[in-house]
């Protein structure tokens, strides 16, 4: 075999493989690599065409899937449902002092008392001073005193409630198995 390509570098000639070997001349270079054609036969948009790539396709848009989930809720933990309820508790006690407080302050600049307590005065007939007086009766301490013993008592029974229903749960749960909800998310 003849070598028709000119004269070659040294290291070059030490590379080339050895005649009847399988081995490539060159190592493996992957089609991207090698330069666009040129010429007649080359892809329309020439060395340019090569050099951009091509979008991928966008995938076509479809109603929006919702995905669906069977679940139960087996047990409830006492534990969890005694502090959560507590909480809510105090909340709402805290809730039902200052409500309790603003609604005897309206009250009062609307001068509701003093017009029902003359109403009871000449009710009764006692307006020498020793009937009953709802303005002392009524006055914003002793309104907020009795609001916090409600609110006090209520945070007790609803903590006691809550608890006490989250045992009868467990125990009807495992009767039946519990209650089942379905959850569904939307994409």
């Amino acid at each position: 075999m003849t070598d028709t390509r000119g004269p070659q570098a040294p290291d070059e000639a030490e590379a080339k493989p050895a005649a009847g070997t399988d081995q490539p001349a060159q190592p493996y270079q992957p089609p991207q690599a090698y330069a666009a054609p040129a010429g007649p036969g080359a892809p329309r948009g020439g060395a340019a065409g090569a050099t951009t790539q091509r979008k991928p396709r966008t995938p076509v848009r479809t109603a929006p899937r919702t995905r669906k989930a069977r679940l139960r809720v087996a047990k409830a933990d006492p534990w969890s449902v005694m502090k959560v309820s507590f909480l809510l508790s105090i909340a709402l006690g805290i809730c039902t002092i200052v409500a309790a407080a603003v609604l005897w302050m309206v009250m009062d600049a609307m001068g509701v008392f003093s017009t029902v307590g003359g109403t009871i005065s000449e009710a009764t007939g006692s307006n020498e001073g020793n009937g009953f007086d709802l303005q002392a009766f009524m006055s914003l301490p002793r309104v907020l005193i009795f609001t916090s013993v409600i609110a006090v008592i209520d945070v007790v029974l609803a903590t006691a409630l809550a608890t006490l229903g989250a045992f009868i749960y467990n125990l009807s749960a495992g009767f039946v198995g519990g209650v089942e909800l379905t959850l569904a998310e939307d994409e």
